[in-house]
């Protein structure tokens, strides 16, 4: 009975971290933002639904489209305030180092190196949008880094 319990509580305990850890999607912020939504073009609907942008979109679409950014930056051009929406990614990058492990053979203990390795999130900027009077002005996609 017990062997069958454990199995079963860490599934039901994965299953509910798992449902908490929900993402917004494109359908999801349509219905955050549905009379934002139904005032679109269709054309710039279109876009939307496809979850990219265009220069010229407002505010609510990029956020239906794309989602919340990582960060806002305020600004300034030629032509007056600016704002700036980070999108933020993550990869894993990889950390090797040497340990030792010790191991029992023949009534002895021996110790032996061998590369070990760890991997830790590392954040960077994925995209960035730029708008003035509330309208996207550029963005830009950018690469993902090589460490």
């Amino acid at each position: 009975m017990a062997e069958f319990v454990k199995p079963t509580l860490f599934l039901l305990l994965a299953g509910l971290i798992l449902s908490g850890c929900a993402t917004s999607t494109v359908e999801s912020r349509k219905q955050e933002r549905y009379s934002a939504y139904a005032a679109l073009s269709p054309e710039v609907r279109n876009v939307v639904d496809q979850g990219k942008i265009k220069v010229g979109m407002t505010l609510d679409s990029v956020y239906i489209a794309w989602g919340k950014p990582s960060q806002i930056l305020a600004g300034e051009s030629s032509k007056g305030s600016t704002m700036t929406w980070l999108y933020h990614g993550t990869q894993l990058q990889e950390h090797r180092y040497w340990s030792y492990r010790s191991f029992r053979s023949g009534g002895r203990y021996w110790t032996e190196p061998y590369l070990e390795h760890d991997y830790y999130p590392r954040s960077y900027v994925e995209a960035e949008v730029v708008f003035e009077d509330g309208l996207v002005k550029e963005w830009r996609s950018l690469p993902r880094p090589i460490y």
